[in-house]
């Protein structure tokens, strides 16, 4: 099958796509796939090249200054059961796609963005449909989203970046009347850690709200949990999903950092940092069957398709656990928690393949078309502007 890894993309978690396209590109190209790797920049132009293949290449990607790749446009035309990549340069093939496998995070790839693109080329895609992931990249409409369906989450408040300019004094007040300090402030649009902050003054609220409005016009501002213990448990699915282990991150500093995802002792999401990975979380059996419950009531209440991650903030004191984020393209697609949980990588994306080719199926059974008389008996001449 000939399958387009897409990754890169325009936003703050542009390297992390890197990481997990080469992975997703050799898992695929080992179960014996066609891979097609679609590299966006971070200006957002699209390239191929059969180099992207390599990690290295992107190591080095300012001496490349892309010289072989090809810049390509999409073509809404499908052929061959596929969309056709077109390349910008004369004489030079086209290339066909049967199954699109986004490996893209956040903003421009995470947020509903590229699945509405492979939605109207009519292809199948990997993960989450468009509303999904445009609820779950927002993590204001995820936690109002919670309170709808009951799920404990930690308290919060949010505000847009027009009513902070507006009113900034109205904006401290409201956080300061619904929540203690310390807190904890995010854009509401923004993954890996990336723009969040501790605050326990006024100045330090004041330049963390800075922070995060240069990265999100949304920002949230939590409660801190404290005596806390950061869970992680992925979910892979249709209409019968299955849960993984459940994951403790460890983190020496007061928040889960993008250098301890990422950096530290290799990066714990990308699970090379071991000695910051507990799998199994060592939690008692009672707490754990409670949050695998809950990870999968989440899944099926957002109605989450082929992978998640969903993250939970938990009080060893109280033992009581509150749902945080819910991310529906995992950074290395938490291949590392899927080992641990029985599932090789080979595995894994073969399941991925089938899930997307199961809800692809299922939509292609529906009715897009619809007779009607409408047309018969309009009468343009009669209507006027406006009405």
């Amino acid at each position: 099958m000939n399958i387009g890894v897409f990754f890169g993309g325009r936003n703050p978690e542009h390297d992390v796509s890197i990481i997990t396209g080469n992975l997703v590109i050799k898992g695929l190209i080992d179960l014996g796939h066609n891979v097609i790797p679609v590299y966006i920049t971070k200006k957002g132009e699209w390239l191929y090249s059969e180099e992207f293949k390599d990690i290295n290449y992107f190591k080095n990607l300012k001496n490349q200054e892309f010289k072989n790749a090809k810049r390509i446009s999409l073509s809404f035309t499908k052929k061959n059961n596929g969309i056709v990549l077109i390349p910008k340069t004369l004489f030079s093939n086209e290339v066909s796609i049967e199954l699109a496998f986004p490996a893209l995070h956040g903003r421009n790839g995470e947020d509903g963005t590229i699945q509405g693109v492979f939605e109207l080329l009519n292809i199948p895609y990997v993960g989450c449909n468009v509303t999904t992931s445009g609820i779950t990249i927002d993590k204001v409409l995820t936690k109002l989203m919670y309170q709808r369906f009951n799920i404990p989450t930690a308290k919060f408040v949010f505000f847009s970046k027009d009513q902070y300019l507006e009113n900034s004094d109205n904006v401290l007040k409201d956080i300061k009347a619904n929540l203690p300090w310390p807190v904890i402030i995010k854009p509401s649009s923004l993954g890996s850690s990336i723009g969040i902050s501790k605050a326990n003054s006024d100045k330090e609220l004041i330049n963390a709200i800075e922070v995060a409005l240069h990265y999100d016009t949304k920002v949230i501002v939590e409660e801190l949990i404290t005596d806390l213990s950061d869970l992680t448990i992925a979910v892979i699915g249709n209409t019968n999903p299955k849960a993984s282990l459940i994951q403790e991150s460890i983190f020496t500093k007061d928040l889960f950092t993008y250098e301890d995802k990422y950096i530290s002792d290799g990066g714990a999401q990308t699970g090379n940092a071991e000695k910051k990975l507990v799998i199994p979380a060592e939690l008692d059996k009672k707490t754990t069957e409670a949050i695998t419950n809950m990870a999968l009531e989440i899944y099926r209440s957002f109605e989450c398709l082929g992978i998640a991650r969903i993250d939970f903030l938990y009080n060893r004191t109280y033992k009581k656990f509150y749902a945080n984020e819910i991310n529906t393209l995992p950074g290395t697609i938490y291949h590392h928690l899927w080992k641990k949980s029985g599932m090789e990588l080979n595995e894994l994306l073969k399941n991925l393949i089938d899930y997307s080719l199961e809800s692809f199926n299922k939509k292609e059974k529906l009715t897009y078309t619809f007779e009607s008389s409408i047309l018969s008996k309009a009468n343009t001449s009669k209507m006027k502007l406006g009405e």
